[in-house]
């Protein structure tokens, strides 16, 4: 379930109603501030305009998870998308590396490059090398996740001897964003790709695209790799299972989209929520059990 643009003091009760509902996994976005003005053009809308009003809340992602891993159980998150190149490799892998910790190993990083060069410019990161120090990142991130001792020595960043504690119970995974053919190569080194809207025909094909991708990257093509878009014409169950079979293992969407909107009060979210758990997800297992 997508929560960006969700008012914070919501998302507590939306995560225990999606557990509850039976879905998978719930999603958290990422900006540290949002500019009044940008040159930059947002890249997923026709005009370059942001999707969202500038009144609405951006909390940091992992103080996010942290928090509301502690009210649910069941309830995987993910970053869709955490721009990990706009801060100290070291800071992230320390706060992915606690929301792992606190949350039992519910913990995807959601990756991605980022757009906006003047939020790299305020946080003090180079904006040109961000898709190289993204690259650098992960893997050094993975060593400092690993239990043990770390040493690193790369082209952005270095270390010598040292440890990260607490350490994840186990590996996070790592998904990349993006609609390049350079972010749809990285994502098939990884772990899964997360994407943005699609139709179902659309995201069929970018899941036979990345099957391709990993095989020309010596992965093997039948180990476990997760494709997850948001669907935008899928309604009934008969869609999201035709989705499934044709590589997609998982969407994003807000339910009470379906039902009564974008600006609905809490207590309707809460039914539209509900009523997908019924309608829509329910029917799906039972489709592919």
């Amino acid at each position: 379930m997508v929560t960006a643009y969700q008012p914070i003091d919501q998302l507590v009760p939306l995560a225990r109603a999606a557990e509850e509902a039976g879905f998978r996994a719930f999603s958290v976005a990422d900006h540290v501030v949002d500019l009044e003005t940008v040159a930059t053009p947002y890249p997923y809308t026709p005009d370059g305009e942001r999707r969202w009003q500038t009144d609405v809340d951006w909390p940091d992602p992992w103080v996010t998870v942290g928090a509301l891993s502690q009210v649910t159980t069941r309830l995987q998150f993910f970053t869709s998308i955490y721009v990990a190149a706009m801060r100290n490799p070291f800071v992230v892998a320390k706060a992915v590396g606690t929301a792992a910790a606190l949350s039992g190993g519910r913990v995807t990083l959601g990756v991605g490059v980022g757009w906006c060069r003047e939020e790299f410019d305020l946080l003090e990161q180079d904006f040109s090398t961000r898709g190289r120090r993204t690259d650098e990142a992960l893997d050094l991130m993975r060593e400092l996740w690993a239990p043990g001792w770390t040493e690193f020595a790369g082209e952005f960043y270095s270390c010598e001897r040292l440890v990260m504690r607490p350490e994840p119970p186990g590996p996070i995974p790592v998904w990349v964003g993006g609609l390049s053919d350079v972010a749809m190569r990285r994502a098939a080194r990884h772990d899964g790709w997360v994407g943005d809207m699609a139709s179902v025909d659309e995201a069929i094909a970018i899941a036979a695209r990345l099957r391709a991708l990993r095989v020309e990257a010596g992965r093997d093509p039948e180990t476990p790799y997760d494709v997850v878009p948001a669907l935008t014409d899928a309604l009934r169950p008969e869609d999201f299972v035709r989705a499934f079979h044709g590589g997609v293992t998982m969407t994003m969407t807000m339910p009470w989209m379906y039902y009564c909107g974008p600006d609905a009060p809490l207590q309707d979210k809460l039914a539209g929520v509900a009523r997908f758990g019924d309608e829509v997800i329910a029917p799906v297992r039972a489709l592919l059990a």
